[in-house]
């Protein structure tokens, strides 16, 4: 038997699960799974990604500067203390690796991403996972479970997979409350789903001990470039680009990272249409009988009545040709989320849950 082992806890880890894409036996499948843009990038940032077609024996920008210059103009943050990683995954990786370890503690609410605790068990920490308050991230719970080992506390707002969030004056509340070898981190991988939402980058400004993350995988189209971004005090900053790879981000995904966070245009027009999809798709899921809370993402977290409803539901979806996520890894057994798509899309899986549902009765 080998002796050659890992560390401890790392085999304790459930390997992440993505939104599946295919169905056997179908052909032509709606994609509604992973949160993705149904629009896709701006042109701008197409444009950009097939000139670099032609420079890719070229090592990419180590100090991403114009990325980090785009980032700052357009949401007015200083971009020196801004940090880009492949995803907004690998800046929590970084956070846990540079800040967690043995020993320690990392807070995440119940049905809070699944890579808040898989990357503090890679780094040896313990994660502890705290009650949210009917899906919604419940401040002193969060507080009640800190100790003197807690190292970090994970808060998604807009929150995956409910869609809820809570104010600016809650997360300052929990940052102020926090002991004082404890970081607060706003995951804001929906944060521009929301129109006049910062993200949590003015808590940033006005405090020590809290960190934004950014992503650019959702609104604006990117997610198989893998890039994203963080924004933290200087300090914070330092210390993660220490132990950031010096080459972690391609240089097409940084070009076409840049060209889309300026593109406000196509940033806007995506959000609106998002904005009217949603309402309406979750006014006709009601109208079928499937309850939901007010989202304020990309996304739908439809409730039904049981597990075994929610996953009849979904097994009838795929033979429609209608892939959505099952959330029973997220404590939701009872759920489905389902991205909002283009309109078509929306109707048509409108139409497929009423179809469902009538038949169910």
């Amino acid at each position: 038997m080998t002796k050659i082992t890992p560390q401890p806890g790392i085999l304790d880890i459930e390997l992440y699960q993505g939104g599946a894409s295919h169905v056997a036996g179908v052909a032509n499948v709606v994609k509604l799974s992973s949160n993705e843009n149904p629009f896709g990038p701006s042109d701008a940032a197409k444009d950009v990604y097939r000139k670099l077609a032609f420079e890719m024996h070229r090592y990419p920008s180590s100090d991403h500067t114009s990325l980090r210059a785009a980032i700052g103009a357009v949401h007015s943050v200083d971009p020196d203390r801004v940090i880009c990683g492949a995803g907004s995954d690998e800046i929590i990786a970084f956070l846990c690796q540079a800040y967690a370890g043995p020993g320690t503690q990392v807070i995440h609410t119940e049905h809070g991403f699944a890579m808040y605790r898989i990357s503090a068990m890679a780094a040896g920490a313990t994660p502890v996972e705290v009650p949210e308050r009917e899906r919604v991230t419940d401040v002193d719970a969060i507080l009640a479970a800190c100790t003197d080992k807690t190292r970090l506390v994970f808060v998604a707002n807009p929150n995956n997979p409910t869609g809820t969030m809570v104010g600016e004056s809650e997360l300052a509340r929990l940052a102020r409350g926090l002991p004082e070898q404890a970081m607060l981190v706003i995951d804001g991988a929906y944060a521009e789903f929301v129109e006049g939402y910062d993200g949590g980058a003015g808590l940033v400004d006005a405090n020590e001990n809290v960190v934004m993350t950014r992503t650019f995988s959702k609104i604006y189209g990117l997610g198989a470039l893998r890039i994203g971004w963080g924004y933290g005090p200087r300090h914070v900053v330092d210390v993660l680009n220490r132990i950031r790879g010096p080459f972690n981000v391609s240089q097409p995904a940084l070009a076409a990272a840049e060209a889309a966070v300026k593109d406000v245009a196509w940033t806007n027009k995506c959000r609106d249409d998002n904005t009217r999809l949603r309402a309406w798709l979750a006014e006709a899921l009601a109208e079928h009988g499937v309850p939901s809370d007010t989202s304020t993402a990309n996304f739908i977290l439809a409730r039904f009545a049981s597990q075994d409803e929610a996953e009849a539901c979904d097994g009838f979806l795929k033979s429609e040709g209608l892939i959505v996520r099952r959330v029973a890894g997220y404590k939701l057994p009872n759920c489905l989320r389902i991205t909002v798509g283009d309109e078509a899309s929306c109707r048509q899986v409108a139409h497929a849950v009423g179809k469902f549902m009538e038949q169910a009765r």
